[in-house]
């Protein structure tokens, strides 16, 4: 479902987003077109009543096609509709970070859990499958595609669980999400191979039950998520910001005759062009976070929850924790054994890296004036800081004199105005002649 196109803009060229504007699968044209074609037929039907009304009819309907246009602009529909999509964009993002993915527990379950028999084997194979269990269990609560192939326990009984857990899963009754029933299975049995010292000490114990902790928050945020959406009134006032412009627009945007000097109408067309590109950009914006805001349906940009359950749990997990399990190659010395400055090899398309100097830092090409580059005597930068430390008190007592003259009319005032200037004309030129 979700539309792949990054390796076609791998290289930014002439036009490189232009080829992309002909895709049809998960295109602006495959979302909008419908809404396009009824706007621009109600549009049509609106501009043929026009001709068809009588002189009169014509003016009052002139009339009223100004007053909408010109008030059409007093909806904020940049502001609205920009802060909307940026929220459901992000929104998006962070419920794909939120996907549990097995690597990280896998990669601790199988280092961890010792014993290549086959009571070692069951029990990383059997915590594991309670891993990906708990996983689709939430993936079903979310997402419709998954639903879809697993509509009742008695499929998730025939891919993921045995009779017995189907029995204990049951008869534990809540009102509530049962996904994390698995994950507190997978704790029992971390403490069962901890006893019979399959796990060799606590820390790898307290390392595997920290991942699968992180493994099971990530379920639950993604109940969270689909429990809490955005604001419905904030998705409302979105919305009607956008049909009521557009419904506005049918109106104020119509062709008026020219003969009649209204201004801005000295030339206007039966097909609004721009007009039909504004309603193009804006209620493409709409569609944009009408897919995004719950990317766990069928969309063409949805996510692909049905291959990452197939990637997780029978390409990667189970593979891991059984087939990889103590499965290493032959430990060789590799072809830099004798090579201090071992370097990958380069292709013909790749060779020109080589002749780029190596980057050694912003200023590694910088260069200074050779009198500036001289040290100065500690004894010199600490008299000048008593100089400037000193100055700073006198002016600091001639600005309390100052604050405390009668007023800037009277003799005493302006004469001490008139000495802290000359003062501050010293401070700032310390080469003058104190005489002048």
């Amino acid at each position: 479902m979700t539309v792949t196109y990054t390796a076609r803009v791998a290289n930014a060229r002439f036009c490189g987003f232009s080829k992309l504007l002909l895709a049809w699968k998960g295109s602006i044209y495959k979302v909008l077109y419908k809404e396009f074609v009824a706007f621009f037929a109600m549009y049509t039907a609106i501009s043929i009543t026009y001709f068809l009304l009588y002189d009169d009819q014509k003016r009052y309907f002139e009339k009223l096609a100004i007053y909408c246009n010109h008030y059409a602009s007093l909806i904020p529909m940049s502001f609205v509709l920009g802060f909307y999509v940026t929220l459901v964009v992000n929104r998006w993002w962070s419920q794909y970070t939120c996907i549990p993915l097995p690597d990280q527990l896998m990669c601790i379950l199988s280092g961890g859990l010792q014993g290549s028999d086959e009571r070692g084997r069951l029990l990383r194979r059997t915590m594991m499958r309670y891993a990906s269990l708990s996983a689709l269990l939430i993936l079903r609560s979310v997402s419709t595609a998954v639903f879809k192939r697993f509509p009742t326990i008695d499929h998730v009984v025939e891919a993921f669980m045995t009779r017995e857990e189907r029995k204990k899963f049951e008869i534990l009754h809540s009102p509530y999400n049962k996904y994390w029933i698995p994950c507190v299975w997978f704790t029992n049995l971390a403490a069962v191979a901890r006893c019979e010292g399959r796990i060799k000490d606590d820390n790898t114990l307290k390392l595997l039950l920290e991942e699968l902790n992180a493994f099971r928050g990530k379920c639950s945020l993604l109940f969270h998520y689909d429990m809490i959406s955005v604001p419905l009134v904030y998705t409302q006032v979105v919305t009607l910001a956008v049909y009521s412009f557009f419904l506005v627009c049918l109106i104020g945007r119509q062709f008026l005759d020219p003969a009649q000097g209204y201004p801005g109408h000295d030339l206007d067309l039966y097909v609004p062009i721009f007009t039909l590109l504004q309603f193009f950009f804006y209620a493409g914006w709409l569609k944009v976070a009408e897919q995004l805001i719950n990317p766990f349906g069928e969309d063409d940009d949805d996510f692909e929850t049905n291959w990452l359950i197939d990637r997780n749990f029978q390409q990667v997990s189970m593979m891991a924790v059984d087939e990889m399990y103590g499965d290493l190659p032959l430990m060789q010395r590799d072809r830099y054994w004798n090579n201090s400055n071992p370097r990958p090899p380069y292709t013909a398309a790749t060779v020109f890296v080589l002749r780029k100097p190596s980057f050694q830092g912003s200023t590694f090409d910088m260069r200074l004036p050779k009198d500036e580059m001289h040290f100065q005597p500690l004894e010199n930068i600490a008299e000048n800081l008593e100089e400037s430390s000193s100055r700073q008190s006198n002016m600091a007592l001639l600005n309390r004199l100052l604050n405390v003259a009668p007023s800037s009319s009277g003799l005493m005032g302006g004469a001490l105005r008139r000495t802290s200037a000359q003062l501050q004309r010293l401070r700032q030129y310390p080469n003058v002649d104190p005489s002048t």
